[in-house]
């Protein structure tokens, strides 16, 4: 889960996160500030290496963390990320994706998905995509709810 600790050179970094729709569901990672005393939950994705793009990044990621393959849907937005975790300020450039998974990579059911990051071990949970958009979770970056909520109205 390191792409939600802040890094310990500041410097601006360059993201691509997936919010996953399957079964009006989202897949996110649970996350903990114990400065904020606060249960979060963010994408899944992580940081683009030199000459990617943001959407193969992404697509890379989520192979690594959870072994299974995205197509992405849309770009749902680009946006500056000023934020503060574990008391430590964080500065994030944030391709945001919409993505589902590639047919025959779908999960049977709607059970968390175990995932690794470079052998840190952690889980990943399906919320209802109803109560993302109504805010009853605190969700990251700051304004996704609405930017889901826009792509939704768009469809």
């Amino acid at each position: 889960m390191a792409e939600h600790a802040a890094p310990r050179d500041p410097r601006l970094r360059v993201i691509a996160i997936a919010t996953i729709i399957h079964r009006d569901h989202v897949l996110l990672v649970e996350g903990h500030d114990s400065v904020k005393q606060e249960t979060f939950y963010r994408a899944l994705g992580g940081e683009v290496e030199f000459g990617e793009t943001a959407e193969a990044a992404v697509a890379r990621e989520l192979i690594e963390e959870t072994g299974r393959r995205i197509e992405v849907t849309e770009r749902l937005g680009v946006i500056e990320n000023l934020y503060t975790f574990e008391g430590q300020p964080g500065h994030e450039v944030v391709f945001e994706f919409v993505a589902r998974f590639v047919p025959g990579e779908e999960p049977d059911d709607l059970s968390p998905i175990e995932a690794d990051e470079g052998g840190a071990k952690f889980v990943v949970r399906w919320l209802p995509l109803a109560e993302v958009l109504a805010g009853t979770h605190r969700v990251y970056p700051d304004g996704i709810e609405q930017r889901l909520a826009e792509w939704v109205n768009r469809l």
